[in-house]
Parts: C-alpha cells; sequence; structure tokens
C-alpha cells in the first residue's frame, strides 16, 4: 500500500488568515480558535472538557509538499537543515501537530487556546496528553 486517504473530521475556525503573519507555534502569540467538527465526528467529541490540553493533528493543507530542506524558522542566516529535524509546515507529508488547551465544548465546536493553523485548516484527529503513567 503506497497511498492512504485521511477524511477531515473538522476544520479550524480561526481569525489567522495569512501564513506569513501567522505564529510559528502556538505558545507564540496564537489566537484562541474553534474547531468545528462534523457531526459524524461529533459522538467523539463527548467526554471533552475544558481545561484539558490534548493533540490537535491537522492537515497543513497550504504546505509545500515538496520541501525537504528549510532554513529553521524561516531565517535564511542559519543553515540549511533537513525538514524532518524542524517543525515547519512544508513537508512532504504536512500533518500539524498542536498541543491545546480545551475552554469549552458546545456541540460539535470546541474553543481552544494555542492554536497557530490557518483558518479552514482540515482537523485530522484529536488525542489526549498523557501523564507519565496515564490511561494508554
Amino acid at each position: 500500500m503506497t497511498d492512504f486517504v485521511l477524511h477531515p473530521i473538522g476544520w479550524v475556525e480561526s481569525p489567522l488568515q495569512d501564513r506569513a503573519a501567522a505564529p510559528k507555534q502556538g505558545d507564540e502569540g496564537a489566537p484562541d480558535a474553534w474547531l468545528r467538527f462534523t457531526e459524524a465526528a461529533g459522538p467523539g467529541l463527548r467526554d471533552l472538557t475544558a481545561g484539558t490540553d490534548v493533540l490537535l493533528l491537522t492537515w497543513l493543507d497550504r504546505a509545500d509538499r515538496d520541501t525537504l530542506t528549510v532554513h529553521p524558522r524561516g531565517d535564511l542566516s542559519r543553515p540549511a537543515t533537513g525538514v524532518f529535524s524542524t517543525r515547519s509546515p512544508d513537508r512532504p507529508n504536512p500533518v500539524g501537530l498542536h498541543r491545546v488547551t480545551i475552554l469549552a465544548v458546545a456541540g460539535t465546536r470546541v474553543h481552544v487556546r494555542g492554536l497557530e493553523a490557518l483558518d479552514g485548516t482540515p482537523i485530522v484527529d484529536v488525542k489526549p496528553v498523557l501523564d507519565p503513567i496515564g490511561d494508554r
């Protein structure tokens, strides 16, 4: 098997529209955002609660999938680095990984803090942040 099919389970609703103006990481001034899930994904949100941190996986749909080297943080004074040792959104399979804090859950919408993804970014999955001894 060489191809995989991912289906979005939702989309990001964020004031961030322009990639150049977006923070590089969620803890660098990312605004609060909403995650809008499909009705079919709704039952999976059942046990999410405010105050919980989760890992949000997104598909960085505006990424350059041909990129294999980047200047870290877009700083041309830094040497080019293999993309797999960076958090660059440009990469062959642009899966975004974001640790966010849930602020509220309202039906199929989840309000989060610390998300640097652009408005309209597809959501692929949500996973709990596990404590070192937590349930797996």
